[in-house]
């Protein structure tokens, strides 16, 4: 259903001559279609399901946060508007991301649940917020949430 949208996302931004858009979406496509290769080595022939590609949004957009830090000691402010572009592109593909409250509440209600006492659990913690919350959660913030509850 997210690839659909993202082939329509690029049909749209050709028609509209936006260059941006355009390179930023094909960008999105050419990841997703690497990954379908590599799952294709490995043996599966199934395509990425809609949360792995919210992976991917998340990856990406992370990546080009990390290109705008550089760019702006870099003294490079085209580089950093160009970024910034690409990352408002892709979050409108993302889901409205969990607010530091509510990912503060969603790693309680997980802990709480499994009954996780000690930082030995911190992988089924960290597997179950990302089953329930793939998309919406920054997993980075989570972890060290995580690493305090149970530490």
């Amino acid at each position: 259903m997210l690839r659909q949208e993202l082939n329509e996302s690029l049909k749209e931004a050709m028609k509209a001559k936006n260059s941006c858009a355009t390179s930023t979406i094909r960008l999105i496509l050419a990841a997703l279609k690497d990954r379908d290769i590599a799952a294709r080595t490995q043996g599966s022939d199934e395509k990425l399901s809609d949360d792995q590609i919210l992976e991917v949004l998340q990856k990406m957009v992370r990546q080009r946060r990390d290109s705008i830090e550089m760019y702006a000691k870099g003294g490079r402010q085209d580089l950093v508007d160009r970024e910034s572009q690409e990352i408002g592109i892709i979050e409108r593909f993302l889901p409205k991301p969990l607010s530091d409250a509510e990912s503060a509440n969603a790693v309680r209600e997980v802990i709480g649940e499994l009954g996780a006492n000690s930082i030995k659990e911190m992988g089924q913690v960290m597997g179950e917020l990302k089953r329930r919350h793939a998309g919406r959660m920054d997993f980075a913030k989570a972890s060290a949430l995580v690493k305090d509850a149970l530490g």
